[in-house]
C-alpha cells in the first residue's frame, strides 16, 4: 500500500487544536465543522428557551428544528398583528370610495355615522324656536243653494321677519286648504317629507249646510270642520320645511287665492290621482325591496301595526261618544218626567224633592253633553288625525321604495348598455361604439344621481319619522291630560250636585 507521493506530501495533518485557534480558511469549511461539532458534542443537550430569537444564536452551534419552528411562528404572529393594525388604521382614516356602492354598503355606512348626525339635527331643531300662532274661526256661509260655500277666517300672529306684519287675517274656503296640501305634497312628499294631511271631505255634511237651514247638526258639523282645519294648519306651520315654503306664506298672507280646481273629486285631476293611487298600490305589491337597514323595516312594521290599533281604538271611542250623547238625551227626558211628576204630587216635601231632582238631572244632562264633546274633540279627533298622518308616513316609506327601485332599474339598464357595447366590440362595429359609450356615460350619471337621491330620501325620512314620533308623544300627552282633567271635573261636579240634593231627599217626610 505504498503511496505514490513525495515524503513531504505524506506529512501528518496538523493538530486539531491549531486549526480551531486559527482563522478558518473558508466559510464552507467552518460551517461544516460547526454542524458536525454541534451534532457530535451535544447529542443529548437540553433544549434552549424558545424565547431566544434565531438571529441571536451562536453560529458555532447546530440549528435545532424545534427552535426554528417556534421562532418562525412567533415572528409570523408579530408580523400579522402589525399588518392587521395598519390595515385597521388605513380603513378608519382613508375609506375607499366606490362610485356605485351596493345597497348594503350604503346602509351600513349610513347607519354607523347617522346616529350622531340625527342627534345634531334634533339639537338644531330644538334651537330653532319661533313664535307663530295660527287660528281658524268664524265659519260663514256665502251664497245660496248648491253654489254656496263656507269661508273661514285664518288669523296669524308672528314675530318672524319673513311676513309683512306681525298680525293679519284672511278668508279661506275649504278647497283652499285642500289646494295648499296638494301643492306641498307635490313638492315635498317625493323627497321623504311627512306633509300633514287636511281633514277629509264630507259630502253629506256639506250638502246639509248648503241646502238646509241653520240647525244644530249644521252648526256641529261646521265646528268640527273648523277645529280640524285649525289643527291641520297648526301642524303645517309647525314643520320647519313647510313654513319656509312660499305657498304657505301666500296662503296665510294673500287676500285672494286662485280657485283650487284639482281638489274636486270628479275633476280630471281627481280621477288621475285615483288612478295613480291604484297604480302605486299594484306596484307596491309587485316590488320586493331587499332592505338592508333593519331600522326602516322595523319602523314600517311599527307604523302599520299602530295604524291598525288606532283604527280599532277610534271605532271604540266613537261608540263611547254616541253612548254619552244618547245618555245625555235620555237624562234630559228623565229630567222632564221628574219635573212633571213633581208638579202633580200633593206631598209638598216630595214634590219639592222631585223638582230638585229634576234640576239635578238637567245639570247632569249638560255634563254628559260636555263630556261627549270632550270625548270627540280630545280623543276621537286626535285618533282620526293620526290615522291620516300614519297613512302619510307609510306613503313616505313608499317614496323611499320608489327611489330604491329607480336606482335598481338604472343599474340594470346600465348593465344592458355595457353588454350591448361588448357585443358591438365583438361584432367589430366601430360606427356604433361612440353612441354606445355616450349611452353608458349617461346611465352611469343616472345611477350615481339615483343613488344620491335614495341616500338623501333615507336621511330625510329617518329625520321625519323621529320628528313625527316626538310630535305624536307631545300631542297624546297634552290631549290625554286634558281629557283626564275634564273627566275629573265632571265627576267632581256630579259629587257636588248630589251632595247638594241629599238634604232635600232626607227632608221628605
Amino acid at each position: 500500500m505504498a503511496s505514490g507521493g513525495s515524503p513531504t506530501d505524506r506529512l501528518p495533518p496538523p493538530f486539531p487544536g491549531a486549526e480551531v485557534v486559527g482563522a478558518p480558511s473558508a466559510e464552507s469549511d467552518s460551517d461544516g465543522e460547526d454542524i458536525f461539532t454541534g451534532s457530535a458534542s451535544k447529542p443529548m443537550s437540553p433544549k434552549k428557551e424558545p424565547t431566544v430569537p434565531v438571529r441571536n444564536s451562536s453560529t458555532t452551534n447546530g440549528v435545532h428544528e424545534d427552535q426554528d419552528d417556534q421562532d418562525l411562528f412567533a415572528d409570523a404572529t408579530v408580523e400579522l398583528s402589525l399588518d392587521t393594525t395598519q390595515n385597521n388604521q388605513k380603513k378608519e382614516t382613508a375609506p375607499v370610495f366606490s362610485p356605485t356602492p351596493s345597497l348594503e354598503k350604503t346602509a351600513n355606512s349610513s347607519s354607523t355615522h347617522q346616529p350622531k348626525i340625527y342627534e345634531e339635527l334634533e339639537e338644531e331643531e330644538q334651537e330653532d324656536q319661533f313664535e307663530l300662532t295660527v287660528g281658524v274661526s268664524d265659519p260663514e256661509k256665502i251664497g245660496d243653494g248648491m253654489n254656496a260655500y263656507v269661508a273661514y277666517k285664518v288669523s296669524t300672529q308672528t314675530t318672524l321677519p319673513m311676513f309683512r306684519s306681525k298680525q293679519f287675517s284672511v278668508k279661506r274656503r275649504f278647497s283652499d286648504f285642500l289646494g295648499l296640501y296638494e301643492k306641498l305634497s307635490e313638492k315635498h312628499a317625493q323627497n321623504g317629507f311627512i306633509v300633514p294631511p287636511p281633514p277629509e271631505k264630507s259630502l253629506i255634511g256639506m250638502t246639509k249646510v248648503k241646502v238646509g237651514k241653520e240647525d244644530s247638526s249644521s252648526t256641529e258639523f261646521l265646528e268640527k270642520r273648523r277645529a280640524a282645519l285649525e289643527r291641520y294648519l297648526q301642524r303645517t306651520v309647525s314643520h320647519p320645511s313647510m313654513l319656509q315654503d312660499p305657498d304657505v306664506r301666500e296662503f296665510l298672507e294673500k287676500d285672494e287665492l286662485p280657485r283650487a280646481i284639482s281638489t274636486q273629486t270628479l275633476s280630471g285631476a281627481g280621477l288621475l290621482k285615483m288612478f295613480n293611487r291604484a297604480t302605486d298600490a299594484v306596484s307596491k305589491m309587485t316590488i320586493k325591496m331587499n332592505e338592508s337597514d333593519i331600522w326602516f323595516e322595523e319602523k314600517l312594521q311599527e307604523v302599520e301595526c299602530e295604524e291598525q290599533r288606532l283604527r280599532k281604538l277610534h271605532a271604540v271611542v266613537e261608540l263611547l261618544v254616541n253612548h254619552r250623547k244618547e245618555l245625555s238625551v235620555n237624562t234630559a227626558q228623565f229630567a222632564k218626567s221628574l219635573a212633571m211628576l213633581g208638579s202633580s204630587e200633593d206631598n209638598t216635601a216630595l214634590s219639592r224633592a222631585l223638582s230638585q231632582l229634576a234640576e239635578v238631572e238637567e245639570k247632569i244632562e249638560q255634563l254628559h253633553q260636555e263630556q261627549a264633546n270632550s270625548d270627540f274633540f280630545l280623543l276621537a279627533e286626535l285618533l282620526s288625525d293620526y290615522i291620516r298622518l300614519l297613512s302619510v308616513v307609510r306613503g313616505a316609506f313608499d317614496q323611499r321604495m320608489k327611489a330604491w327601485q329607480r336606482w335598481q332599474d338604472a343599474q340594470i339598464m346600465l348593465q344592458k348598455k355595457r353588454e350591448a357595447e361588448a357585443r358591438l366590440l365583438w361584432a367589430n362595429k366601430p360606427d356604433k361604439l361612440q353612441q354606445a359609450k355616450e349611452e353608458i356615460s349617461e346611465w352611469e350619471s343616472r345611477v350615481t344621481q339615483y343613488e344620491r337621491d335614495f341616500e338623501r330620501i333615507s336621511v330625510v325620512l329617518r329625520k321625519e319619522v323621529l320628528r313625527f314620533e316626538r310630535e305624536k308623544t307631545k300631542d297624546f300627552r297634552t290631549n290625554v291630560t286634558k281629557y283626564l282633567e275634564t273627566l275629573l271635573h265632571s265627576q267632581q261636579q256630579l259629587v257636588t250636585y248630589w251632595d247638594a240634593f241629599l238634604p232635600e231627599a232626607k227632608a221628605i217626610s
